[in-house]
């Protein structure tokens, strides 16, 4: 008989993902035990309660350097770093999603199912109490990344893409108005997703029959030793790199993205600009970092081009929008070009300089949405740009607050979009990839311009019959919003101690 005990778990270092795993189970008996009219404050209550819990226990055992469940699980400085990132972009866009005095009943739909234009419909815009089986998908969602990032074989990656991406496709289509829209972003992201990670299993299939195991350990032994064709080799890669990059808003995987995030309500399309996107490059510098870091002189020209593309995709078509929440998303698509840029500086500098722009640029994205929220009419927000002319007359407080979150986009100095862009830009220098560099500052500066015009035309424009009030923000939208400039601030200002934390973080363990 052969030896069938069960490999040791390391339950205080798996201790985040079970924590929120448990509070989404929770979450969804409370959906079905409680009245419907004290659901929100207790599944809110909980959420929050979850995520601050886990994020203690990240702290607690933050040098807790280890690989667990038989290897699929790898817990070491990025995994820690990231887990705490998301869990902190988390909280603040929870803290978006649990907001209620903005619209009457909340920003999501109290049935999903009725039919879009039917009385029952327009009856539950009207201010019905919103759904509240929200927060337990967000929280699987959250808990999904957190695996994400961590898992150390690709088909526990698979597992965790899935865990997180379903709930996503459901949130976006759970919009109180526009639910046509909504729906068909839903449907989208839905399609073009599973695609994507039909893409991610073919190529976990390859690289199995190139190293005989899927764990990333396995893979770079074989890349160091290989002993089959390297057609699997090059396949597999590129077919994982396509669900990995489909998640990061990579041209040309990138489509899905304008359309999501303006469908999407307005707290869930924060929630994939900040945590999404940390998920994503989290794992993608894992695979590349860990698995195939001996083939880097194959795969960094490819990944380079598609940098090149993803960001003058950005910037260009950034230009020629007309609503904020799709220019928001070719900005997106812009800086995951730059992220892509430390990504391929293939050094712990680059490993380094990423981690700190995933974290300064979701903060900043959180806020702008959170801004976004709050310019509304009768018939919700008002998200054509048209719309904002003349804002800063009429609220000089947010739409300043607005103009420096744009600022930030930018990179101009002492905001943290400069010191994120002149850390991976740096990194990329020492890492020989130069070409990427002025591609990126000349694509920064066709950028700035859609931020700019935004700018002026806030404050240098008249207010017209059509530009709507911006309405008080309740506390949780006041206090996520006062995070997300406080650290973009911060974090432009005296950004030495996270530039620091991330350089002791930024070693892989395999």
């Amino acid at each position: 008989m052969g030896d069938l005990s069960l490999p040791a778990i390391n339950y205080a270092a798996l201790a985040p993902m079970l924590i929120l795993f448990g509070a989404a189970c929770l979450g969804i008996l409370f959906e079905a035990l409680l009245p419907k009219e004290r659901r929100h404050g207790i599944q809110l209550g909980l959420a929050l309660l979850a995520l601050v819990a886990a994020l203690v226990t990240v702290i607690v055992n933050r040098n807790t350097r280890i690989v667990t469940i038989g290897g699929a699980v790898a817990v070491d400085g990025p995994t820690v770093f990231l887990w705490g990132s998301i869990l902190l972009l988390g909280v603040v866009s929870m803290l978006l999603i649990g907001e209620r005095s903005l619209e009457p009943g909340g920003a999501f739909v109290s049935q999903a199912a009725v039919t879009v234009g039917s009385q029952k419909d327009l009856k539950q815009a009207g201010g019905q109490p919103g759904a509240t089986e929200v927060y337990p998908l967000t929280i699987f969602a959250l808990g999904g990344m957190l695996l994400f990032v961590a898992a150390n074989d690709l088909l526990t990656m698979f597992v965790a893409l899935e865990v997180f991406s379903l709930p996503l496709y459901l949130l976006c289509a759970l919009a109180r108005r526009r639910r046509l829209l909504s729906q068909e972003a839903a449907l989208k992201y839905f399609l073009l997703g599973s695609y994507a990670s039909a893409f991610f299993l073919f190529g976990v299939a390859l690289l199995y029959g190139y190293s005989g195991g899927v764990d990333l350990a396995s893979i770079h032994a074989a890349v160091a030793d290989p002993a089959r064709s390297e057609v699997l080799l090059f396949a597999g890669l590129a077919l994982v790199s396509i669900g990995l990059l489909f998640k990061s808003a990579a041209v040309p995987f990138h489509v899905w993205t304008p359309d999501v995030y303006q469908g999407a309500p307005t707290p869930i399309t924060a929630l994939m600009a900040a945590c999404t996107k940390v998920a994503a490059f989290g794992a993608l510098l894992r695979v590349l970092y860990v698995a195939f870091d001996g083939v880097r002189w194959d795969f960094q020209p490819v990944l380079g081009v598609i940098a090149v593309l993803t960001m003058l995709t950005g910037a260009v078509l950034a230009v020629t929008q007309t609503d904020m929440k799709r220019l928001l998303a070719y900005s997106s698509i812009a800086n995951a070009g730059y992220l892509l840029v430390g990504v391929l500086a293939l050094n712990k500098e680059g490993l380094a300089s990423t981690m700190f722009y995933l974290v300064a640029y979701g903060f900043s994205v959180l806020a702008a949405f959170g801004i976004v929220s709050l310019v509304r009419d009768a018939d919700g927000e008002a998200t054509h740009l048209s719309r904002w002319a003349g804002l800063g007359r009429k609220s000089p407080l947010f739409a300043g607050i607005f103009s420096f979150i744009l600022l930030a986009f930018a990179g101009i100095p002492l905001t943290s979009g400069f010191t994120a862009k002149f850390a991976v830009f740096g990194a990329a220098v020492d890492g020989g990839q130069t070409w990427l560099v002025i591609v990126g500052v000349i694509t920064s500066m066709l950028l700035a311009f859609p931020y700019l015009r935004i700018i002026v035309l806030m404050w240098l424009s008249e207010p017209g019959e059509t530009t709507p009030a911006v309405s008080i923000p309740g506390f949780l939208t006041a206090a996520a919003l006062a995070i997300g400039v406080i650290a973009t601030f911060a974090l432009g200002v005296v950004p030495a101690p996270l530039l620091d934390l991330t350089t002791d973080a930024a070693q892989f363990v395999r």
